[in-house]
């Protein structure tokens, strides 16, 4: 896939289709090259554990499981859920923005 990912790590997004629909989180991870993300919250999976230093008793674990980045879309600082736009700034960076804010607002 290659696609241009407009979501990053830190990011707040929510979960617009699939069994999590309706719910939001931050982004912790991205992986471009599966076109995926893991959510705070979102995805949950059971993980059996060995026991380990770490883990002394080890047993069943919940943690997110990455989910497919079409299934989220970006929350802006207003709350609205936007599509990304990219621009370049005056002094030549490029800048993502938020499509669906009146003033083209930059997201940081």
């Amino acid at each position: 896939m290659n696609a241009k990912i407009k979501i990053k790590k830190g990011d707040n997004v929510k979960v617009v289709s699939g069994n999590y629909r309706g719910s939001e989180g931050r982004v912790l991870e991205v992986f471009p090259d599966k076109y995926r993300a893991i959510v705070e919250g979102v995805n949950m999976v059971s993980k059996h554990s060995k026991p380990s230093a770490k883990n002394s008793q080890g047993g069943i674990v919940k943690q997110e499981a990455p989910i497919n980045i079409s299934n989220l879309m970006l929350v802006d600082k207003e709350g609205n859920v936007t599509r990304v736009g990219r621009r370049v700034n005056e002094d030549g960076s490029i800048v993502r923005y938020s499509k669906k804010s009146k003033t083209k607002e930059e997201i940081k």
